[in-house]
């Protein structure tokens, strides 16, 4: 059988894509943590070309879809989706997302992950962290039965037929439930938390009528008796999804990168992701088409069908982007490079089974991993091995393994610390459960052990003084691709360990924040090659010379080893970059902005610079960069710069001379990015206003009347942008700002709040949503209001 090729690459989605669904050789939808749904259309062939509408707009991460087939009561069926804010929504494809869903399940009281329907038994069953799985009547809407006895997250369902329900949970127990409600069967034979289910289809050679799939990495076949049949190894680390084929194959997909496929016991092609982790693989019944969703934030089609392969051009970049992948040491294990072969294995040695990983030493030292593909016979490179991006460089020895961090977690007064350990390679959810599960600690901690993991290992924090580098999250360039939890935008805010004593207080934030992580390789090599491109079209004259492109290729060089400070050429530098950035064509802009972002938080020469008469914000705001039609990355990047403007003393100067021209034309941008603001660009405001505040409110400025003043403007642009925001970062971050100056600006600016905003009543709303169930944003409208009082 002919292996499987890239049929096309859907982009769109601003987050992970968590889930997927092929029921219609034309329709693919999709759910991501961006809190929508995507249905995409195939409106040309060949090459396949798709378009896609968001279904959906959810309030928080969407990390189970489903499809239930048409009816007569909804002819085009229904998409039905579920996630963080616990509400499972039901909704006909063709509507747009703004129209009322056809019904929504309440009753889970955790984060539904996953879906699964019984077209012929007229039912949906759930699956949530609350330790449940409900099964739900079309039409009725309610909730028919609550299927109990789990002992942990039930991570899987499976609609086994009309009468069967079976579910996979963290507890490493599979359970077989008929439809009203009673248990009929346990199966222990899962060594790890069951993650996936897939029943198998007759054909199958072992006999086995269903699989599932776990934490360690082994696809496990059964008998709906429950009798173990066989085993898949292959996986490398957790599997996360499961697919049957039409021709009685098996697919898997996981944190390894990699799809897998399996004629019967063996592996016979494996699909190496430019991604860490592949989220969902689902199949069309009627093509055999597969389609993946992966920590990248793409949706992936394949096929075996000459007919439905992509182009050229869209073969070559995906070969690219997986030889190009860089993979955390940690991910393939101690190596001794001294001991790895050189290029001349890859040429002389054959691969014993699909998929096997091979790592070889290259001519420079680099070390590079290959994987054994048995249809075509040969290696194929899958990417590059890169260091560890723990802060300190060394690991820390724990129960005899290496780990980049080993964090003391207090969970009881006069008991010593629980010790978690954690890598920065690992899925930090995954390492929350397990540390969880070995303590034998409630699940209702997940949330915020996770967040304590990525709060401590990766970023500085609201609250707290910094401690090192933040990361960037969902930036334009779709660089920085590793799934964490939270919003995945900017730094996070922290939440504790799960610990009993009281949350510490954030107001009034101190610290400034700043947007620094990027990877200056891919900007730089963008930047020239839109250079390039501009020289080939014939306008030279916007255009870096060669001696101008080799001084901002410099810059970038100082930047990646922080010795800017010690070069002379970070003046000459920005204004090349200004230029990049305000005269440029719209659309090739975002490198010059992304190098000013980064330049404006590592140097005082960015806000004292002389840009053609003018100043850096008078130049951005004349350019025209947040009029509309607006580009959204442009404007976003743009703001993310007035942030970081605030790590130079020169910088917030500046910002504060300019805010009230900055502020109308944020609001103007934010207006003008559309119905719902643009999520990304909203977030950087934010941040922007939460140093706005920072400012305002230290170093004896809050005692100066124009502090007041513009307390005041600010104070009310945070609560117009809080009415009706529904992204959780955005919502906390604006809180955060507007906190800070009720909590010490003055009476001035808390009278107002209180009188003239109504504040107190805005923060009633936000409680009374799905955002105010947070920890965090719950801690902060306590802490505003009691400043209010």
């Amino acid at each position: 059988m002919p292996e499987f090729k890239i049929s096309a690459s859907l982009e769109g989605h601003g987050d992970d894509v968590r889930a997927v669904a092929f029921p219609h050789p034309n329709a693919i939808f999709s759910a991501s943590r961006d809190a929508t749904v995507r249905l995409w259309r195939l409106v040309s062939t060949p090459p396949p070309t798709y378009d896609y509408n968001i279904t959906s707009h959810g309030t928080a991460f969407i990390n189970a879809l489903a499809y239930y087939p048409p009816t007569p009561d909804f002819p085009d069926g229904l998409v039905l989706s579920g996630g963080q804010d616990t509400i499972i929504e039901a909704r006909q494809p063709g509507k747009a997302a703004d129209d009322n869903a056809d019904a929504m399940l309440l009753g889970h009281a955790h984060n539904v992950c996953a879906l699964d329907v019984s077209h012929e038994g007229g039912w949906v069953v759930s699956g949530s962290w609350d330790s449940t799985a409900r099964l739900w009547r079309v039409g009725k809407w309610e909730c028919d039965h609550v299927l109990d006895g789990h002992q942990g997250s039930v991570w899987t369902v499976l609609a086994y037929d009309k009468d069967t329900i079976i579910t996979g949970c963290a507890d490493k127990i599979i359970r077989i439930f008929n439809t009203s409600g009673k248990l009929l069967k346990t199966i222990k034979d899962s060594q790890d938390v069951v993650r996936a289910l897939c029943k198998l289809p007759p054909s199958h050679p072992s006999g086995a009528h269903f699989a599932s799939a776990s934490n360690d990495g082994v696809i496990r076949l059964h008998t709906i008796q429950g009798q173990l049949v066989g085993e898949l190894h292959g996986h490398e680390s957790f599997i996360y999804s499961l697919a049957s084929l039409p021709s009685g194959e098996l697919v898997s997909s996981g944190e390894d990168r990699t799809v897998r496929v399996w004629n019967g016991m063996q592996c016979v092609q494996t699909i190496t992701h430019p991604a860490i982790s592949v989220w969902s693989v689902a199949a069309c019944q009627e093509t055999g088409d597969i389609v993946t969703g992966a920590s990248d934030r793409v949706t992936r089609v394949f096929t075996r069908s000459e007919d439905r392969i992509a182009s050229a051009e869209v073969l070559q970049q995906f070969e690219k982007t997986v030889k190009e992948s860089a993979i955390p040491e940690q991910q393939v294990g101690k190596i001794n490079k001294e001991q790895l072969p050189g290029v001349e294995f890859l040429k002389q040695k054959s691969g014993t089974k699909d998929g096997q990983v091979q790592m070889i030493r290259e001519t420079d030292g680099s070390i590079t991993a290959h994987t054994w593909s048995m249809a075509s016979r040969e290696w194929i490179a899958v990417g590059t091995v890169v260091d560890s991006a723990a802060s300190s460089g060394r690991k820390i020895e724990y129960l005899g393994q290496d780990y980049d961090y080993v964090f003391d977690v207090d969970v009881e007064d006069g008991k010593p610390p629980l010790k978690l350990p954690y890598n920065v390679s690992q899925n930090p959810y995954e390492a929350a459960t397990k540390f969880i599960q070995d303590n034998e600690l409630s699940m209702n901690y997940l949330d915020q052990v996770a967040q304590f993991i990525v709060q401590n290992s990766q970023g500085a924090s609201l609250g707290q003084p910094s401690q090192g580098p933040t990361p960037a999250g969902a930036d334009p360039w779709g660089t920085e691709r590793r799934y964490r939890p939270g919003d995945g935008q900017e730094s996070q805010a922290t939440q504790p360990p799960p610990a009993p004593e009281p949350r510490p207080k954030v107001l009034p934030q101190k610290q400034y924040l700043s947007i620094k992580s990027a990877n200056l390789k891919v900007i730089a090599k963008k930047l020239q090659e839109l250079n390039e491109q501009l020289v080939s079209s014939g306008s030279k004259e916007l255009s870096l010379s060669p001696s101008e492109l080799e001084t901002v290729v410099s810059l970038c060089t100082h930047l990646e080893s922080s010795s800017l400070n010690e070069s002379p050429i970070a003046g000459t530098g920005v204004v090349l970059l200004y230029k990049v950035a305000t005269l440029w064509p719209t659309s090739s802009r975002l490198p010059g902005l992304d190098l000013l972002r980064l330049l404006a938080a590592a140097t005082p020469a960015v806000a004292s610079a002389d840009y053609d008469g003018k100043d850096l914000i008078t130049g951005l705001l004349s350019s025209g960069i947040f009029n509309s039609p607006l580009n959204v990355n442009n404007a976003m990047l743009s703001v993310r710069m007035l942030a970081n403007l605030f790590e130079t003393e020169a910088g917030r100067n500046l910002v504060i001379s300019r805010f009230d021209d900055i502020l109308p034309a944020i609001k103007s941008a934010l207006s003008a990015s559309g119905s719902t603001p643009n999520r990304n660009l909203t977030i950087a405001a934010a941040t922007l206003y939460i140093n706005v505040a920072v400012y305002l409110t230290s170093g004896g400025n809050e005692a100066a009347p124009e502090s007041s003043e513009k307390g005041l403007v600010l104070l009310a642009e945070l609560t117009q942008m809080l009415q009706g925001e529904k992204d959780s970062e955005a919502v906390y971050r604006s809180l955060v700002a507007l906190g800070t100056l009720v909590k010490a600006l003055g009476e001035e600016v808390k009278a107002a709040a209180k009188e003239v905003y109504d504040v107190e009543a805005l923060l009633n709303t936000i409680s009374s949503s799905g955002l105010g169930k947070e920890p965090r944003t719950k801690g902060i409208i306590g802490e505003i209001k009691e400043s209010l009082s």
